[in-house]
């Protein structure tokens, strides 16, 4: 298509009617100023009437005429200025619009129209900007989305490898001592002592199973779930109350200490359940008579335990799925690897902040959660 020129088109248009107007000016002067002065060809004086030698009429016409080219060209150049200047002023605003919604057209960043006046063109101007900023702010938030959205994914094929990695190695273990068994081969002819172990490597894998799916449910879960302000204090006993248990059997101490009320308003199931995965880390880590301590504030709750502490370049694997450091390989001591990567998404998903850090009173570890 044509790009078409505004100036030209508004000059031509603007040269033209003052033209126009020019020529009919002249035409008229040319015409009725000589008979406007046809009145004064006669002067009376002392009743008698005298001629004028003089012949007005034609005078004033040769006098017309001969002024006429001059008049005409200085009106033209006149109104080719005044056309000139007024094309301009009208087309450079809109013409500095148009290249710059060029620019915008290729997603150009920085770039907005300049704003001259408060007319109508200015306010075009102004609505352009901030049609330009809110799109390029709707590009950027969907980038932003995609690229979270792809991280999601990556995150949830790297989940779905690792866990099937981690499912492997009991299911082969559960099958070589059943294959043994079948066969009777040495030691698993006793059947009675490793039907005992299968049964405790089928209840880790049942176990391991339920931590995998409850953890791909969170995803699914985490916008849906109900929302509600609670006091954290009223529940905190309760979700402490197993682990106090586990604690006593293990000869570890365990001490609960609210400081002050602490209102939250979130999903009160993750909560219990990002808690409940704290604590039993807390406790797993906890060696004979030592202590783990559980301190509620107003914005915040710290577990702390004794424990060897974790080196800072270690820390951030540990909210990795299935990680577990070369010093809990164990995995009856070590746990599955889901624990800390269940606190770290149900945190993000109630949009919560933590730390998880050596202390620096005692030897140990502090998990701190605001709200």
């Amino acid at each position: 298509m044509k790009k078409l020129k505004l100036f030209p088109k508004i000059f031509l248009y603007t040269f033209s009617v003052m033209l126009f107007i020019i020529i009919i000016a002249h035409i008229m002067i040319y015409t009725f100023a000589p008979q406007m002065l046809s009145s004064i060809n006669s002067i009376s004086e002392n009743g008698i009437m005298i001629e004028n030698a003089l012949n007005t009429e034609r005078f004033v016409s040769e006098a017309i005429l001969r002024a006429f080219p001059f008049s005409f060209i200085l009106s033209i150049i006149i109104a080719f200025i005044c056309s000139f200047l007024f094309s301009r002023v009208i087309t450079t605003p809109i013409k500095e619009i148009s290249d710059t919604t060029e620019k915008m057209a290729k997603l150009k960043k920085e770039v907005s129209c300049s704003v001259y006046s408060f007319d109508e063109i200015g306010v075009l101007a102004t609505n352009v900007n901030t049609l330009y900023k809110n799109l390029i702010t709707t590009i950027n938030n969907l980038e932003d989305e995609k690229i979270k959205s792809n991280e999601a994914e990556q995150l949830k094929v790297d989940f779905l490898r690792s866990a099937s990695h981690e499912l492997k190695t009991p299911v082969t273990a559960l099958n070589a001592i059943l294959e043994n068994m079948i066969l009777g081969v040495g030691k698993y002819k006793n059947k009675d002592v490793y039907l005992l172990e299968c049964k405790e490597i089928a209840d880790r894998l049942s176990h391991m199973i339920k931590e995998i799916l409850d953890t791909s449910r969170l995803d699914f879960l985490a916008g849906s779930e109900k929302t509600e302000e609670f006091n954290l204090a009223e529940i905190l006993n309760k979700i402490c109350e197993p682990y106090q248990l586990i604690s006593q059997s293990k000869g570890i101490d365990f001490q609960v200490t609210v400081q002050d009320t602490c209102l939250v308003n979130t999903s009160k199931k993750h909560m219990e359940k990002l808690l409940s995965n704290v604590l039993s880390n807390a406790v797993s880590y906890t060696e004979l008579g030592h202590s783990v301590s559980v301190v509620l504030q107003k914005n915040k709750i710290m577990v702390k335990n004794e424990c060897t502490p974790i080196p800072e370049s270690i820390i951030p694997h540990l909210f990795e799925p299935f990680y577990r450091p070369d010093f809990a390989r164990n995995r009856k001591d070590g746990g599955n690897g889901l624990g800390l990567y269940i606190v770290d998404m149900i945190a993000k998903s109630l949009n919560l902040t933590y730390t998880f850090k050596q202390m620096n009173a005692l030897q140990g570890m502090c998990f701190t959660l605001y709200f």
